[in-house]
């Protein structure tokens, strides 16, 4: 399970959604092995004066947190951000300075989905990888 929250400028994310959903799914797929149907991405579209940050960043300035089940290897979880950083960069040509990624990881007894505990949960994927 991963559920993705990415934050940027409205100008600048509004026109990539799309895209941007297509490229980070396709990521972890690949990395986590998550089937194609648990895709849980909320986009915060952001106007100018609600949306700081340091003056080395682009208007193209992109946050992307994760929050997933935890169980996954460190040498997993840097190569999601390596191949996050690396995929949107060639396919959306967003700079590596302009991305942020955050892994949030809680247990699967602390998520509630579809009436139960997230460890009562009979998932079609491994966590642990």
């Amino acid at each position: 399970m991963a559920q993705i929250k990415i934050f940027g400028n409205r100008e600048q994310l509004d026109p990539l959604k799309e895209r941007l959903s297509h490229v980070i799914h396709s990521v972890m797929m690949d990395v986590l092995g998550l089937p194609e149907t648990k895709k849980f991405h909320r986009y915060f579209p952001m106007d100018a004066e609600d949306f700081i940050f340091p003056p080395d960043r682009s208007a193209a300035y992109t946050i992307i947190e994760i929050s997933m089940f935890e169980g996954r290897t460190a040498e997993t979880k840097r190569e999601l951000i390596v191949q996050l950083f690396k995929q949107m960069n060639e396919e959306l040509e967003l700079s590596v300075n302009d991305v942020e990624i955050t892994i949030f990881e809680t247990p699967r007894s602390q998520w509630g989905i579809r009436g139960l505990p997230g460890d009562e949960l009979e998932l079609n994927y491994n966590v642990q990888v």
